[in-house]
């Protein structure tokens, strides 16, 4: 029997939990031990399926949890109360890190700290590739897929591009419906939950429409955030190449390595790994800069569970949505092989980082929280580096 919290209740234990979400999907089994075990608000059959609904939409799938945890909890406002409240610890703690990197980054200790936290960056971003290739890269038509996706992402193609044909490849190449058989039926607050959705919307449309009149670099940041979030399939680390190729490579904002060093900040925060739109957003608006990117970033998804949610039992047994799905998670591979490269390449190497890199490799490899890789590895880049 499911028991109803308050959205006080909501909000409070999404925060507590947001202050240790370190490891990215892996708090997905924290937030099941304490919804469904320890308070008991929603029961597993629904927590598995909400599993499976953020891992098959656009997002960091731990926040989407969150959210998908809080709306069978407690509709709209249980489901923004849980969001909100998990992912607030990562966007100050990132915001009080950004801070201090943009008024003493130019000091000798913070350059070998980041020298250092350069190189975890590239073993975080090869390993991520490891671990989604393997999870994902189950046929040769995978590995077709994921290796044309690389070859487009060198040649300077645009990632929006390639992922939506990497979408309509999957529908062509991939055979059998693949259906997924479902406990309970999302069908009855489809209607209660759309209407309340579609005025949700509004809020967002109208914020972004007074933004375009009050201040057009801040709408620009906005509306590229927005775009990012919604193709980031496959998780937190899907936004990282998008945003890699639209703020460094398109619009020349900053430079790979200042970019390299926002990711590693985002590694000592908790939560999801997107947050570091906060530090681009900082960096180039302050304040209000980092508060747009931020909430332009989380948006898109957020909207998309709730809309999909109630129609997911019958979308999730379309063979077309789960063949462009594969198609999508194909092409990250491909993406993270192309980034995992590329910053690779901006590492001015020697052999104690080429040491360093790889032991950060192995314990990764090894399943070492990546939160004490980052911590050990920043002492070590100080005082050996």
């Amino acid at each position: 029997m499911s028991k109803q919290p308050t959205i006080g209740s909501l909000f409070q234990s999404f925060l507590r939990l947001g202050l240790t979400a370190f490891g990215g999907p892996s708090m997905v089994a924290y937030i099941k031990e304490m919804s469904v075990n320890r308070h008991q608000w929603i029961d597993e059959d629904t927590f598995k399926d909400g599993v499976v609904l953020c891992q098959s939409i656009p997002g960091a799938t731990a926040m989407q949890m969150a959210a998908y945890v809080g709306l069978r909890a407690k509709g709209l406002t249980g489901a923004l109360a849980s969001y909100i409240g998990f992912g607030m610890p990562a966007f100050v703690l990132m915001l009080i890190l950004t801070a201090l990197y943009a008024s003493s980054h130019s000091l000798l200790q913070v350059v070998s700290l980041f020298q250092g936290l350069q190189v975890i960056v590239v073993a975080i971003i090869a390993n991520a590739t490891y671990s989604f290739g393997k999870s994902t890269i189950k046929h040769y038509r995978d590995i077709l897929i994921a290796a044309s996706s690389a070859v487009l992402f060198w040649l300077g193609i645009s990632p929006f591009i390639v992922i939506i044909t990497a979408a309509l490849t999957g529908i062509v190449f991939f055979r059998g419906p693949g259906f997924i058989q479902s406990s309970i039926s999302l069908e009855k607050p489809g209607a209660m939950l759309l209407k309340q959705a579609a005025r949700l919307v509004i809020i967002p449309l109208a914020a972004l429409t007074g933004l375009y009149f009050a201040d057009r670099e801040l709408f620009r940041l906005a509306v590229l955030m927005l775009r990012i979030d919604v193709f980031a399939f496959g998780g937190g680390f899907a936004s990282l190449p998008l945003m890699l190729h639209e703020i460094v490579n398109v619009r020349g904002w900053m430079d790979n390595k200042t970019f390299m060093d926002g990711i590693a900040l985002g590694q000592l925060t908790p939560g999801p790994i997107v947050i570091t739109a906060t530090f681009v957003g900082y960096l180039l608006y302050g304040l209000t800069g980092a508060l747009t990117a931020t909430i332009a970033i989380f948006t898109p998804s957020f909207l998309i569970l709730i809309v999909v949610s109630p129609f997911f039992d019958r979308l999730r047994r379309s063979p077309y949505f789960l063949n462009a799905t594969k198609g999508i998670l194909a092409s990250f591979v491909g993406l993270l092989l192309f980034v995992t490269v590329k910053f690779a390449l901006a590492v001015p190497w020697d052999i104690m980082k080429a040491i360093f890199g790889f032991a950060a490799l192995i314990a990764l490899f090894m399943k070492v929280d990546i939160l004490h890789v980052v911590l050990i590895g920043a002492v070590i880049s100080v005082f050996m580096l």
